[in-house]
């Protein structure tokens, strides 16, 4: 691609919203996957509710829900959308990793990968936040576009 190709750069070469006016309204649906890693006694006490702060999974999903509806306020170039779907969900290894995913679904112009990767980063960060009290070496890695579906650019899947 040449950099006159680039579609986020107006005439005088500054960053602009891309105009998405001319493309059609389909199904488009995006999971993304986070991973936070803690210290054993951490995890027990998340899934056990005894974290001072409360319940840290359900305050996380509700976290991740709102910010893939507040993509478009964090990111300057993302398109506000109507979000139609929006979940969180949690699987640990039962020892030191808790993996967060998030699906996001809408019909519209614009894809939500960039809310799908909002969703889970929102929550990691919410639940180092209600555990850090307890342990602050927590490491937040591995944020990824799992899939996307739908639009002009088709489906993407992840490499395993």
């Amino acid at each position: 691609m040449e950099k006159d190709d680039l579609t986020h750069f107006n005439e005088e070469k500054r960053a602009k919203m891309v105009d998405v006016t001319s493309k059609s309204e389909t199904k488009r649906r995006a999971i993304a996957r986070a991973t936070i890693h803690m210290n054993e006694e951490t995890l027990a006490r998340i899934h056990a509710g005894k974290m001072a702060k409360g319940d840290v999974l359900a305050v996380a999903q509700v976290a991740g829900i709102m910010a893939a509806k507040k993509t478009s306020e964090l990111i300057p170039m993302c398109h506000p959308i109507m979000t139609t779907k929006a979940d969180i969900s949690f699987e640990d290894d039962g020892e030191t990793a808790l993996t967060i995913t998030s699906e996001v679904v809408t019909v519209g112009k614009t894809g939500v990968e960039m809310e799908a990767l909002t969703a889970v980063t929102i929550a990691a960060l919410t639940i180092y936040d209600m555990c850090k009290a307890m342990d602050k070496g927590m490491q937040i890695e591995k944020t990824y576009l799992v899939e996307k579906t739908g639009g002009k650019s088709g489906t993407f899947k992840a490499e395993a």
